[in-house]
């Protein structure tokens, strides 16, 4: 059976013989087409939650966007028979491949129709730039930093996209095998469901762990009261994160970017910190499920986008665990055990039974065996590709 996405992106766009044309971004309008090429391929497909068209913009930005000052990047589209019918992006992270000692290079926000040569000649462009750079190996899809779109979906195509995920059409993974893409890394998403039995076993772990260590919970009622914490919070995240792939420090330009970009949609009844002595060793930042909300603005916050995100934020029936992170000394303390009971409790309240989590790198068994204490699926996969250059 032909998939029905991909069979809308093949008649949405012409499909004549004509050349391929590749175009280095530059201008503004250039960047908009950029920018708003996956609202076209997506159109019809009921599982794509778009993004904000200004933060996409912002993001190919070096003027707005800081992880450009320690990296460099380039962005081209494809054009066939007048039509922009891909795009993709390429970058070098110098702190990345200093941290890790190799000559690494990432292809990005890579999206096109089902053409073998509109792939084969953005693809060819990204990874000739990069070569060009003295590059040695090619992987991707990454962004600048690991809060930036990072992997491609693999698994789960008939499942709503969260908004701190990705999605993309089944045909990208194939044209990236037959490249000689390679696997590298995948993270696996969750769909788990809260019953009293994992709320009860919760609290009663986390009362236990608290009396032992002397830890205190940070709640919050306010926005304006999580400001003061924006700086622990990425120091935890900084220190936590450090051995992940992918990942290098967020400096203090990073870190009033994505608080000024995820404040405006955070629910401070589903932020929790741990103290201990009052110092900040732990939080969870979960977030009403904005996906269907985000489907509704399409891009937009006005006249009428945020007012879709406001209310998905008062009455969610969906949260998703968006970021969490401990000091790497009390890893084995049980401060993600008080953390996660506090939501679970805060949940409870709320009539929320339904939790999606962001994605866990397949090999991290510690996380992926607390989340199968509840009703689950392991729903949604995706993948980050290499190949040598």
């Amino acid at each position: 059976m032909m998939d029905i996405s991909a069979a809308f992106v093949t008649l949405c766009f012409k499909t004549t013989d004509m050349a391929v044309e590749i175009i280095k971004v530059s201008s503004s309008s250039e960047v908009k087409q950029f920018a708003k090429l996956p609202f076209q391929l997506y159109k019809t497909n009921k599982y794509w939650v778009p993004p904000i068209i200004k933060d996409e913009i912002k993001s190919i930005d070096a003027a707005q966007n800081p992880a450009m000052e320690y990296c460099d990047s380039a962005f081209w589209l494809a054009k066939k028979d007048g039509d922009i019918v891909g795009r993709i992006g390429a970058i070098i992270n110098h702190k990345y491949n200093e941290k890790v000692d190799e000559k690494l290079g990432r292809f990005s926000r890579l999206e096109f129709i089902d053409d073998q040569e509109v792939f084969e000649q953005l693809m060819n462009t990204a990874v000739a730039w990069l070569k060009d750079k003295g590059m040695q190996r090619v992987h991707g899809p990454l962004g600048f930093s690991n809060l930036d779109t990072q992997g491609m979906l693999i698994e789960g195509f008939d499942h709503l996209q969260s908004v701190a995920s990705v999605y993309h059409l089944p045909y990208y993974k194939k044209h990236l095998d037959d490249y000689g893409f390679e696997k590298e890394i995948d993270w696996v998403e969750f769909r788990l469901t809260l019953g009293e039995k994992a709320i009860n076993k919760a609290t009663r772990g986390a009362k236990l762990i608290k009396r032992r260590y002397g830890f205190e919970v940070v709640r919050f009622n306010k926005s304006s009261e999580m400001r003061p914490y924006v700086k622990n919070l990425f120091a935890i995240l900084n220190d936590a994160f450090v051995k992940l792939p992918y990942v290098t420090p967020f400096n203090d330009k990073m870190v009033e970017l994505y608080a000024e970009k995820y404040f405006k949609v955070i629910n401070p009844k589903y932020v929790r910190m741990v103290k201990k002595e009052d110092d900040v060793v732990g939080f969870v930042v979960a977030v009403p499920s904005l996906s269907e909300a985000m489907q509704k603005a399409n891009g937009k916050l006005f006249p009428f986008g945020f007012v879709h995100i406001l209310r998905a934020m008062k009455k969610p029936e969906v949260l998703d665990f968006f970021l969490t992170g401990v000091k790497p000394e009390y890893d084995k303390a049980g401060v993600a055990v008080i953390l996660f009971a506090e939501i679970q409790e805060e949940m409870a309240k709320a009539g929320i039974d339904q939790m999606e989590t962001t994605g866990i790198i397949e090999t991290n068994h510690n996380v992926i065996s607390n989340w199968k204490n509840y009703e689950h699926i392991q729903h949604k996969r995706r993948r980050c590709f290499v190949k040598d250059v």
